[in-house]
């Protein structure tokens, strides 16, 4: 396939500092080959006037929730979930995940992201999709057993797993997969303890929800007498591979916890205030060493899946938590929505350096909301918006150029997506 330079603009490097140069680009590898001053390659891409970054991660999500934007706002979670949420998502069909999940991946494409996670349900159709869309992405089926009895928890389980086992590596290894209880709360202690020894074993990392608002600690400290990370922890989860989402409600003694064992957490700062579930203490998660990530959460509950956004509420509410507008600032969420993010998921990705992933994505500077550049890092944080995202390059392939999509048809997705959306409600109705 030979070799893509992407040319003229700046580079935003590892260590935050930016210069002008080249990034060439072995597509073959799907690797970064070289960065530097003219640089020739057998195919170009502009970047004049741009600014060249990692390609964004979205860590946490649920991409096919794009079909329920907007349903169900202004409920505080439990609410939200048992009265709207769930009793709508007993209505997805394989179609409709498929349609939902792909406006999301262009959604992200147009808006720079290059790889993500995703927690959901039908999910051979979402390998389907993030295989057609040339994104990288950690894939897992939300498995709970609440309300079921112990054959159908068991069998929830198991088809975790067997997803798992099975997806694992698709797409060319742009694919991977995890075992994904969906929450501490919503996955019986039992199936736990039977199931995550299996993920082990078959070499999975575990992601779930945890600690994300006071109504899902209390019911645990009351049952087991001990705080959620704990109770984890002694259910066998919290490895160095294994990844939380939220994690808003953290006792010191649960962020040493983290810190000691390598377990990352994945911050969704808009779904967290969105649903009023609190402000994570990510300064301290920073402080302690634990490996922090962004992520959207899904559309229903943010409602939008730009990490961008993810960026400049994670500086701004990170500076209420910590009562200290030093805390959490542009550096840092940077790193969290790029290098943070690729580590916590497990992908050579996030940086531009020689050798990494070739995921990354040039940003137009002419913007009247990005003049002057006094701070490039800055703007990325408190001013970029993923319109600004001119092309994005995953794998080497070239996934937008000019803003246009080059993968996936934008816009019969989205009419797609519209009919499934109204499919659905229709259905539930």
């Amino acid at each position: 396939m030979g070799t893509l330079v992407v040319k003229d603009g700046r580079v935003l490097r590892p260590d935050g500092s930016i210069d002008r140069a080249d990034v060439r680009i072995d597509r073959t590898a799907g690797r970064i080959d070289a960065i530097g001053a003219d640089l020739f390659g057998d195919d170009h891409l502009d970047a004049s006037g741009g600014l060249v970054v990692p390609g964004l991660v979205n860590a946490h999500t649920h991409v096919a929730m794009t079909l329920l934007r907007g349903v169900a706002d202004d409920k505080p979670l439990q609410a939200w979930l048992e009265e709207d949420i769930w009793p709508l998502e007993a209505h997805l069909t394989p179609s409709a995940v498929r349609a939902g999940t792909e406006l999301g991946l262009v959604e992200m494409i147009r808006s720079g992201t290059t790889a993500f996670a995703d927690m959901y349900f039908h999910m051979p159709e979402v390998v389907a999709a993030v295989e057609k869309s040339g994104l990288r992405a950690r894939l897992g089926y939300g498995s709970i057993t609440v309300g079921k009895d112990a054959d159908a928890a068991r069998q929830e389980c198991r088809d975790g797993l067997a997803f798992a086992r099975e997806y694992d590596g698709a797409a060319d290894g742009r694919i991977r997969t995890a075992f994904m209880p969906h929450s501490l709360t919503t996955v019986g202690e039992q199936f736990l303890r039977e199931f995550v020894p299996e993920a082990r074993a078959a070499d999975l990392p575990v992601h779930l929800h945890a600690n994300e608002n006071r109504e899902e600690v209390a019911p645990i400290v009351e049952e087991h007498g001990q705080r959620p990370l704990a109770y984890a922890a002694d259910c066998g989860l919290l490895d160095a591979d294994d990844f939380l989402a939220h994690a808003v409600h953290l006792a010191d003694g649960e962020i040493d916890l983290l810190a000691e064992r390598g377990t990352g957490v994945v911050h969704c700062p808009a779904s967290n205030m969105k649903l009023a579930s609190g402000m994570a203490p990510v300064q301290r998660l920073l402080d302690a060493g634990v490996p922090v990530a962004l992520g959207t959460d899904g559309a229903a509950s943010n409602n939008d899946l730009d990490v961008f956004g993810e960026m400049r509420d994670a500086a701004l509410v990170g500076k209420l938590a910590a009562d200290d507008a030093s805390a959490v600032d542009a550096q840092s969420a940077v790193e969290m929505a790029t290098a943070g993010g690729a580590d916590v998921l497990g992908f050579e990705s996030g940086r531009i350096e020689a050798g990494a992933n070739a995921d990354l994505a040039v940003l137009d500077l002419d913007a009247p909301h990005l003049t002057p550049q006094h701070d490039l890092v800055s703007h990325l944080v408190y001013a970029a918006r993923g319109s600004d995202v001119r092309h994005t390059v995953c794998d080497g392939q070239v996934l937008m150029a000019d803003r246009e999509v080059q993968t996936l048809d934008a816009d019969a997705v989205r009419e797609r997506a519209i009919s499934e959306a109204t499919a659905l409600l229709d259905r539930a109705a």
